[in-house]
């Protein structure tokens, strides 16, 4: 194929790299996710990678900076200023008995034989950095064009060498509004078993991104609709066809693919509103006007969701996080509720997670017939917490005017009694904020040390 030109922005740090190659007389390429972020017309960072037919060891002798991040396949990091430069040799790869990384390596000196390993079009491109030519043998910048994702060669092939490609079309997909090639779609099941040799962080890193991508759903409808969703998030799987009732225009998946969509741009949200619903399929039963009821679904699915993520080897913050909005995501706030109802409500869910439930609250309404979020729908039980906020102090032990060593002054024993009177203290506090003083505190503990102690 005859290069074409190709203008890109690329660092003095970076053409002075590809310059000191030419000048040893090889050749140094831009590859990667550069030349298709210039492509689409998306701001290029400064993450740039680079090809070249240098060896390992010649990279190492060309620059002073240079760490072997994976000299075994080729690939070392050149170190210039604040640019931390990936340069791989131009090789193949042979055998791939992991799944994931080539059992071996064979250098070679033409880069369109680099390029021929690559997964998508879209990835298959070469930019000389010195001549600004474009090597793109394969048709990855129309590909762009035609926002479609199509693999270099037989997509059955190269979904074989690495099971982690099937996933990361999909989230390509997703983050970039592309659609998938039919034929690149089509082998993505056949590549299951490939798939399920990922390790679970690789596969926990894509997930993520389609779920913090634009448009979560597309991605999760991918997986759904080509059978990775069986391996990557099972505990949804029962969502399918599940009849909600009332104003639910969607069934449970679909409406938690919807609460992903309309969540707020975080991880810990999004996870929530994928989850919140996932044990209504378990929960379900028929109510007394024969529609389903769904009673204590909260707390299955939160057990889903701690079990998909635990497997997804999320961190424990994370799991913790997520599984306290889903478990408290059915509150029902109205105007009858007492300043006591509001301190009890703050007390269980704790301040700091308010926001995060309202912001799951909103997805959820806004997922039953996929309407935009009502950021307004709520502002009445907001104003009503920030009102108690600003009167009372006390919505937790760690709040209280007493600690257990004041408490133990008075002769009440560490263990069961003192956290039951410490509860009972919160309790006190929590429907009379003004009893939050040391010595009132302590004249209730003593008459539940001796109630307690009668017991």
């Amino acid at each position: 194929m005859i290069p074409t030109a190709f203008s890109l922005f690329i660092p003095k740090e970076i053409r002075a790299m590809a310059e000191r190659l030419e000048g040893a007389g090889r050749k140094a390429y831009i590859v990667g996710g550069a030349l298709r972020d210039h492509a689409m017309r998306r701001r290029v960072g400064n993450d740039f990678d680079m090809a070249t037919d240098a060896s390992p060891q010649e990279i190492v002798a060309l620059f002073p900076r240079v760490l072997p991040t994976g000299i075994k396949h080729g690939t070392v990091t050149v170190l210039s200023g604040r640019h931390g430069v990936e340069i791989t040799t131009f090789r193949l790869e042979r055998g791939f008995s992991d799944g994931r990384r080539p059992d071996s390596v064979e250098f070679v000196a033409d880069v369109e034989e680099d390029l021929s390993r690559r997964d998508f079009t879209m990835n298959a491109m070469a930019l000389e950095v010195t001549t600004g030519r474009l090597h793109d043998p394969f048709g990855g910048r129309e590909d762009i064009a035609r926002r479609r994702i199509r693999s270099v060669g037989d997509p059955a092939l190269r979904f074989a060498e690495d099971g982690l490609r099937p996933l990361r079309a999909i989230r390509f997909a997703a983050q970039l509004g592309f659609e998938i090639d039919a034929d690149t779609l089509a082998a993505i099941p056949g590549a299951a078993p490939t798939f399920r040799l990922v390790s679970q962080e690789r596969v926990r890193e894509e997930f993520l991104k389609i779920l913090l991508s634009p448009s979560p759903s597309a991605g999760l409808r991918l997986l759904e609709s080509t059978g990775l969703l069986a391996d990557v998030l099972p505990e949804l799987l029962a969502s399918r066809g599940c009849p909600q009732k009332g104003m639910h225009a969607f069934d449970v998946l679909d409406h938690l693919f919807l609460a992903a969509d309309m969540a707020i741009d975080d991880p810990i949200i999004r996870l929530a509103a994928l989850f919140h619903d996932a044990g209504k399929p378990a929960a379900s039963a028929p109510g007394e006007d024969g529609e389903p009821t769904f009673y204590n679904h909260e707390r299955i699915s939160a057990d889903l969701a701690g079990q998909a993520l635990r497997r997804l080897k999320f961190p424990n913050d994370t799991i913790e996080r997520v599984l306290h909005l889903v478990r408290n995501h059915m509150f029902n706030y109205s105007e009858a509720w007492t300043d006591a109802a509001v301190r009890r409500f703050l007390a269980r869910v704790g301040v700091e997670s308010v926001d995060g439930l309202f912001a799951l609250r909103l997805a959820d309404s806004a997922a039953i017939r996929g309407t935009p979020p009502d950021p307004l729908a709520l502002e009445p039980f907001r104003k009503r917490i920030d009102a108690i906020l600003e009167q009372s102090a006390a919505f937790s032990i760690k709040d209280l005017a007493v600690k257990g060593g004041d408490l133990a002054s008075i002769g009440v024993p560490k263990g069961p009694m003192m956290g039951n009177i410490l509860r009972d203290l919160l309790e006190t506090v929590l429907d009379d904020p003004a009893q939050n003083e040391s010595e009132i505190l302590l004249r209730i503990a003593a008459s539940l040390k001796a109630r307690y102690g009668a017991a």
